[in-house]
């Protein structure tokens, strides 16, 4: 399995005598060969650098600023990001991101956020990567920047998502320009009150890529506790039952399709 979406280098898994590093040995003993790894803000840089050093067989890193985490500055923060990206070295992103629109909390930021979208969706069609986004309350403003792209991305992940069949039709129809478009599906889809069961139809099994966004949204059984990408296997399982196939299936297609999302694997 691929978990396409995970901040274990997050210090949540810094303390009781856990390090990032033991949480990726979890995963490789629970079947996860590789581990996608988005930054947020400038802060989690070094913290993500120094994981993919402790554990490069496993760990892939994609560069961007979390639309929640601008700041007042956040023409600089972006120009680091942009630097990175353009570095070369060996830290070779497999993506930009996560980036995107999240008017959930605090929507004062509108406008810097789509700007900071927008400049950070042309470097990923400038250098030819996969856009990871993250959608929380903004969806017509992440397609809006999409939609005036002067050139898409080559494939675009909507990260964590929960929405309806109806949502997957929109995103497909004003999203046409980007070749290739994914659905990444974690611990949600586990939850008891959650439709996303229903959407997976809608989405078919060949755009879904398999992610945990650990520490946050841990899946049932382990619901409340901080998520960890060990626990991709629950929502392979979910998918599974949800779309009468083999759970070897799920994390043979979904890995496939990772593999076509960034191909930098």
């Amino acid at each position: 399995m691929i978990d396409t979406h995970t901040h274990l280098y997050l210090s949540e898994f810094c303390a009781d005598g856990d390090s990032p590093g033991a949480a990726v040995d979890r995963a490789v003993e629970a079947g996860v060969t590789t581990l996608v790894m988005p930054n947020v803000d400038i802060t989690t840089i070094g913290p993500m650098k120094k994981l993919a050093d402790e554990r490069p067989e496993a760990v892939r890193l994609a560069m961007g600023l979390h639309p929640t985490e601008l700041g007042d500055d956040w023409r600089a923060a972006v120009d680091r990001i942009e630097t990175e990206l353009r570095a070369p070295g060996r830290y070779k992103y497999v993506a930009v991101g996560e980036v995107g629109i999240d008017l959930y909390w605090d929507d004062t930021q509108r406008d810097e956020q789509m700007l900071a979208f927008d400049r950070q969706a042309q470097l990923a069609a400038e250098l030819q990567l996969p856009l990871i986004i993250h959608c929380r309350d903004g969806l017509d403003e992440t397609l809006e920047v999409l939609e005036g792209l002067p050139k898409a991305p080559p494939a675009i992940v909507m990260h964590c998502f929960g929405g309806s069949a109806a949502d997957v039709d929109t995103i497909r129809r004003r999203a046409s320009a980007v070749p290739e478009i994914y659905f990444g599906i974690g611990g949600v889809v586990t939850f008891k009150k959650s439709t996303l069961p229903d959407t997976l139809p809608a989405i078919g099994l060949d755009h879904i890529v398999l992610e945990t966004d650990s520490p946050y949204l841990a899946p049932v059984p382990k619901r409340g506790r901080r998520n960890e990408s060990a626990y991709l296997t629950y929502t392979a399982s979910a998918i599974a039952g949800k779309m009468g196939i083999s759970v070897d299936n799920v994390n043979s297609i979904t890995t496939a399709n990772a593999r076509r999302l960034f191909p930098r694997l």
